[in-house]
């Protein structure tokens, strides 16, 4: 179990890092999507389902709608 959550805790690292330095918005939405579902799954190996369900609710529901809606409002798509 020790192996997982250092394995849990290297991806919530590199999708920190990934969010921080990404020039393209929607990737980084994605990233934090990421992040937050792999958090989740931290709080349910830490034996916490109230603030699993939180946290996948919001950090990866709520929130990345916002963001996508926001990103759609301002043209931040490109088209091919």
């Amino acid at each position: 179990m020790k192996i997982f959550l250092i394995v849990l805790y290297t991806f919530l690292l590199i999708c920190a890092i990934s969010v921080s330095f990404t020039k393209n918005l929607l990737r980084s939405v994605l990233t934090f999507m990421a992040f937050s579902l792999i958090l989740s799954v931290v709080w349910m190996c830490l034996e916490s389902p109230d603030l699993a369900i939180t946290e996948a609710a919001v950090g990866a529901g709520v929130t990345s709608v916002l963001f996508f809606v926001t990103l759609k409002k301002i043209n931040a798509f490109k088209e091919r």
